[in-house]
């Protein structure tokens, strides 16, 4: 997919009346957070403003995130009217999320569907997953499949079909595939630039307003692993 505009090391993928979407980088916080670093809503109410110049207040709705090693796709509503259907869309499970993730340990099958039994650990801000139901814990599904062969990894294609706190960074953990670089599921080093190899690639979803059929690809980040898929 084109990308619209980079204006401040925004890359807008798609805008109209009603909706911008972003392809985040690595790093970015999606809403403000106890850290206090700027957040990417206040940067995209900053292009608003200055490229439509508005005065006063702009409006901005944040529809979902992605946790900040991430990068990809993350839907923004322009309107009071976008937001309320598109937040509906979202916690209905009526768009469809897919994932690329880098990791380098093959999995045992080619693909398959994953299901496990989420609990989330507040204090460390982390997720188990469980084969089994326990206490507190809330069910997560997905399905994979190995979309190429690397020389040191394997990249695999990842659809979500429920959206649990770091769900695919737990589900993979759980098999014995940690995502590369993510040191807090079971990877061995770092990335250089702090992030972990999980892209948010593509999302399909029905136009809040227009009702037509929106499909977003984000382009991957420019890395040597990233490029040679």
């Amino acid at each position: 997919m084109k990308i619209l505009s980079t204006k401040d090391n925004l890359q807008i993928l798609h805008e109209d009346n009603h909706i911008l979407v972003v392809n985040k980088r690595v790093g970015d916080i999606v809403q403000g957070d106890k850290t206090g670093d700027k957040p990417l809503s206040e940067v995209v109410k900053e292009y608003i403003k200055d490229k439509y110049n508005k005065p006063g207040e702009v409006f901005l709705g944040v529809v979902h995130r992605l946790d900040r090693p991430t990068t990809g796709i993350v839907v923004f509503a322009k309107t009071s009217k976008a937001l309320t259907r598109l937040n509906d869309l979202f916690k209905n499970r009526e768009t469809q999320k897919t994932y690329w993730a880098i990791v380098k340990n093959k999995p045992s099958q080619a693909e398959a569907e994953l299901v496990h039994y989420l609990k989330r650990n507040e204090k460390n801000n982390t997720s188990k997953a469980h084969i089994k139901e326990v206490p507190d814990s809330k069910i997560a599904s997905l399905d994979y499949k190995i979309i190429a062969t690397l020389q040191n990894y394997y990249a695999l294609e990842i659809n979500l079909h429920t959206g649990r706190h770091h769900q695919i960074r737990a589900q993979l953990s759980a098999i014995g595939c940690p995502i590369k670089g993510d040191l807090k599921y079971g990877f061995d080093r770092s990335n250089p630039d702090g992030g972990i190899h999980l892209h948010a690639r593509k999302l399909v979803f029905i136009h809040p307003v227009s009702k037509e059929n929106i499909e977003i690809i984000a382009p991957t980040p420019n890395d040597t692993i990233w490029n040679a898929i």
